[in-house]
């Protein structure tokens, strides 16, 4: 559904004001980009958007300030992902193999992403913590003032989240944090 149609598509139910809906369809992009990085899978990340808006719909009162709308939907977004991932844990993933059927791109030769693959890899195997931090300055290009006031953390811990984050990724791709698998025996000999 196209950003412009979103609010022809709303419930009954639910009629919020024209400036937070306007204001909620304009942060649809980021808010779809964010839940990408965030999930690192589209399908998920669409889901994890249309709950978000949703709920967002219902809690419309509790926004203060419209200005703060953008960190407010990221907050609502990163809980549910958090209950989510909860969720995943004590039943399992999930997988569908029957949407996977008629997929072409699963027949034929992928090009070749290894990077790109490696550097979402490392991402992902970052913490929470950190794959947030990371997100929002270098995604969502925010300040570090403006991620202190919307994760509610002091400057400091921001900055020390930030140059860990990127510490633990550069270390990821460099592959320090790997197993090697061969390992010498007591004489030195593989």
């Amino acid at each position: 559904m196209c950003n412009h149609e979103f609010a022809s598509h709303l419930p009954a139910a639910v009629s919020p004001s024209s400036a937070f809906t306007d204001a909620l369809v304009a942060q649809l992009p980021a808010l779809r980009r964010y839940a990408v990085a965030l999930v690192g899978n589209a399908a998920l990340a669409d889901d994890l958007v249309q709950d978000c808006i949703e709920k967002a719909l219902g809690r419309e009162a509790q926004l203060r300030e419209l200005e703060r709308l953008g960190g407010w939907l990221r907050r609502i977004l990163h809980n549910l992902y958090i209950d989510e991932m909860r969720r995943g844990k004590r039943r399992g993933r999930e997988h569908d193999i029957t949407e996977l059927a008629d997929h072409l791109e699963l027949s034929e030769p992928a090009p070749d992403n290894s990077a790109k693959l490696e550097f979402i890899h490392a991402v992902n195997r970052l913490s929470l913590e950190h794959r947030q931090i990371l997100l929002l300055v270098s995604v969502e290009e925010l300040s570090y003032r403006e991620i202190a006031d919307e994760l509610d953390i002091p400057l400091g811990t921001v900055m020390s989240r930030l140059a860990r984050a990127r510490e633990r990724l550069r270390s990821l791709l460099q592959g320090e944090a790997t197993v090697i698998a061969f390992r010498p025996d007591r004489k030195g000999k593989m």
